[in-house]
């Protein structure tokens, strides 16, 4: 893979910036600070205490999400079967060696990545954990069919940067892995995710900003499966899309990203996107951005 420069985010916690892709890991605001607001506090892990739950971490790069993960169902005594997808082992070498990253978490989660790394693999009587290396849409059919999953985190660079993970047809395949009310959790707030996440049946909510800020409107999506708000635990850091994220849904940005047969070039799907967005006749979103007094900055679509 590509070039990686190291980055220091402003909480502290060290993140990389993908030269090929032409962007960071994690939010400049701070690596650690995001995974825990984004994805663990999301998460309601105490759901699980004592138990035991499937997790699937697509995009593992450098590894916070799950070793915030495994690092908080150390301290609740919890059961995890994770299985993780990724395509480049540097980012998870460079987590080794960086002792501030390290840090961060009990001794057991450098235990497990560093197994993980030699053999993409690590099991005791707590924690069972497969990284399957190379191609997501080609490694997510290797994982039994019997296996769903309580939790799915999907941390791939954004739409624009790397389609090929945020596309109807791997979409379908991901919410396929999701168990009854299963969460699917992602940063993106994208109105083409989130649409083909609705379309494919998936109950969506969003992930309320930790400040009012225009420019931070969403911190992701949350997508459950099977949703019954009668099991549904309370949970204070999502909520139902607002009215203008609704509306979102009903611009040519909610165009879907289309790979058929599952091998297209970032190149092709984007430009057939963008030939499809030409042809529409939907809300352009930019109409939708001066009504919401949104600047174009402050979207991913």
């Amino acid at each position: 893979m590509s070039e990686l420069i190291e980055v220091l985010t402003k909480d502290g916690s060290y993140s990389l910036r993908s030269v090929f892709f032409q962007e960071n890991f994690h939010s400049i605001l701070g690596a650690f600070e995001e995974t825990k607001s984004k994805f663990i506090d999301t998460s309601n892990l105490e759901r699980f205490k004592g138990k035991s739950l499937n997790v699937l971490d697509i995009c593992f790069g450098l590894g916070y999400n799950s070793a915030s993960l495994i690092n908080e169902l150390i301290k609740q005594k919890s059961y995890l079967n994770l299985y993780a997808l990724e395509i480049d082992k540097k980012p998870l070498e460079y987590s080794l060696r960086n002792e501030s990253f390290l840090k961060l978490w009990a001794p057991k989660v450098k235990t497990i990545f560093k197994s993980l790394y030699r053999k993409d693999y690590f099991e005791d009587q707590f924690f069972k954990c497969n990284l399957l290396w190379g191609d997501a849409r080609k490694k997510i059919t290797i994982i039994p069919s019997s296996i769903k999953f309580d939790l799915i985190y999907l941390d791939g660079f954004s739409p624009q940067k790397c389609p090929q993970v945020w596309t109807i047809e791997f979409l379908s395949k991901v919410s396929e892995k999701l168990n009854s009310q299963g969460y699917l959790i992602t940063y993106s707030s994208s109105a083409a995710v989130r649409k083909t996440l609705r379309n494919l049946g998936l109950e969506i909510f969003t992930i309320k900003p930790s400040f009012n800020n225009k420019t931070f409107w969403s911190q992701g999506t949350v997508a459950i499966s099977k949703f019954d708000k009668n099991k549904l635990k309370p949970n204070f850091n999502f909520e139902k899309l607002s009215l203008m994220e609704e509306e979102h849904l009903l611009t040519k940005a909610s165009i879907p990203y289309r790979d058929q047969d599952l091998n297209s070039s970032k190149d092709h799907i984007i430009k057939k996107r963008l030939d499809e967005q030409l042809l529409s006749n939907l809300l352009s979103t930019n109409k939708w951005r001066e009504k919401w007094g949104m600047t174009k900055l402050s979207l991913k679509s």
